[in-house]
């Protein structure tokens, strides 16, 4: 590649970027879901397209499609707030490995019976499909007001099920006969097992270090943040264990630790994510090859009605039969199993492995995918309001940023009270700050308080205060001459024992 071809190269991906911001609007206003444009601008380049392009390389598909659900999934686990998803656990649970191989079942079962495919081919299709997907869950839940018990399933359920669904589309696509299925299902647990226990793992040691290193510019927090995360995901598919639940459950406990630059984070890695979403459903656009699916198009309609009539609604009812669920709610969860990119990406899964009749699998994953999420994203919300699940939503929590002081154009300074300091008996508003500036917080005893104008200093105390750029030595200034000559240490915010140390040119610590 050439410096002219790289430069041929951005002008496209920046123009494909703002095409697809405009389309975000344009979804959010319509109620079209913003894969299915993303998908349309993949399409309109290929090569039945108005751009020609020519592009059928399925398996560097599959790799960047894997980094894009690696960040899809850290931007979704960063944004899950522990106690909602906390009671919802077991019933993710369920959902992500009874349900999944209930779901898996019913529709190879009908795609192999009624629509006449072989066993192998419904098995695939069937896996392929049984996984929600974690970007189209996540989209439509920001814009969908439910109770925060179903977000908390449904978010779990599209962080967890990706696993469990890729080991069984990986052991279809293998050659040979599938045998042994109950070793198929210890390999399934013992991968589960290991990836949970590295990203929970990693997501505690990453939390514990950006909690107590201090990094010099606040643009690093979510890089390490992401970074700590993506390491998760590497971490544990290379102790082969699942990555993608590695990688869901490190974004979860960084998510919850109440890290510096939070909403930073946040804002930083649902940027990434939205990059990885359009980046990877327009590819997968680009690979599709629309003359090719009219043979496939009827046999994916029937196998979408059993998956979204029957499979899913059997998975869901079966899986939350130990809990006590309202059948409004398992309603909900079984319209709510939305697919988007993920299960296309998997389809590429046996076009890599050369699987006879991969590339009916794709096109019928394709077709199926694009049908029945425009038929169920738009109707999510009447069916919310329908069973009355739509109502009282409760109210977003406030962000709140720990921050450097410097992007605020102000300065934090602490100071403690010494043995001999003159500061001791001294009243908060006799300290008369210059103003911009102010005492925020006392430290005393191991006990935090916000002092009031009466508030009386003691040895031992430390003390925080935030002054403006402006004010910053003036305060400075006037802690050290309180310090020095106590409450009478001049009358206009300047002490006299600070005029002689400005003279010598140097500065003394308080206390």
């Amino acid at each position: 590649m050439t410096v002219e071809h790289l430069n041929e190269l951005l002008l496209i991906c920046s123009l494909v970027l703002l095409v697809a911001v405009a389309a975000v609007r344009l979804s959010s206003r319509s109620g079209l879901p913003s894969l299915l444009i993303y998908l349309g601008i993949g399409i309109a380049m290929g090569q039945d397209g108005v751009g020609g392009v020519i592009f059928d390389n399925a398996e560097l598909t599959q790799l960047l499609g894997y980094a894009a659900l690696v960040v899809i999934l850290a931007e979704g686990g960063l944004g899950t707030k522990w106690k909602e998803i906390k009671p919802a656990l077991p019933q993710a649970a369920m959902l992500s490995t009874v349900g999944v191989a209930v779901s898996v079942g019913v529709t190879a079962a009908g795609a192999h019976y009624l629509a006449g495919l072989e066993w192998r081919q419904a098995l695939l299709i069937g896996a392929v499909v049984s996984s929600t997907d974690a970007a189209a869950v996540f989209s439509v839940l920001r814009s969908v007001p439910l109770p925060s018990r179903l977000t908390g399933v449904l978010e779990a359920e599209s962080g967890f099920n990706d696993a469990p669904v890729v080991i069984l589309v990986v052991a279809f696509s293998t050659a040979g006969p599938i045998e042994h299925w109950y070793v198929l299902l210890g390999e399934i647990a013992l991968e589960l097992a290991i990836g949970a226990a590295i990203g929970l793992a990693i997501g505690w040691i990453g939390a514990y270090g950006m909690r107590h290193v201090a990094l010099p510019a606040s643009g690093l927090y979510p890089i390490a943040v992401m970074a700590i995360a993506v390491s998760a995901y590497a971490a544990g598919a290379l102790a082969h264990g699942s990555g993608f639940l590695a990688v869901y459950l490190a974004a979860v406990v960084l998510g919850n630790a109440k890290l510096p630059h939070a909403p930073a984070t946040r804002g930083f890695a649902e940027g990434v994510g939205w990059i990885g979403q359009i980046g990877m459903f327009v590819l997968l656009g680009l690979l599709v090859t629309p003359h090719n699916l009219l043979d496939d198009i009827v046999p994916a309609l029937l196998i979408g009605m059993i998956l979204t009539l029957v499979a899913r609604p059997l998975s869901v009812f079966s899986s939350l039969l130990p809990f006590r669920v309202p059948w409004q709610e398992k309603t909900l969860l079984s319209w709510a199993g939305l697919r988007g990119a993920v299960p296309i990406v998997l389809a590429t899964i046996p076009m890599v492995g050369d699987v006879p009749g991969s590339e009916t699998v794709f096109n019928i994953v394709f077709v199926l995918v694009v049908v029945y999420t425009l038929i169920q994203g738009p109707t999510l919300p009447w069916l919310a309001r329908r069973l009355r699940l739509g109502e009282g939503e409760e109210p977003a929590d406030l962000g709140i940023e720990s921050a450097p002081l410097e992007r605020l154009r102000g300065h934090l300074l602490s100071t403690s009270l010494g043995p001999t300091s003159l500061m001791h008996g001294v009243e908060v508003g006799e300290l008369r700050m210059p103003a911009g500036a102010a005492v925020t917080l006392v430290v005393r005893d191991g006990t935090s308080f916000v002092p009031s104008p009466t508030t009386v200093l003691r040895r031992g105390d430390e003390l925080l205060v935030v002054a403006t750029d402006p004010v910053r030595d003036a305060a400075e200034r006037r802690l050290q001459a309180v310090s020095q000559g106590g409450k009478l240490a001049g009358w206009l915010g300047t002490g006299a024992p600070q005029q002689p140390q400005e003279k010598r040119g140097r500065r003394r610590e308080v206390g």
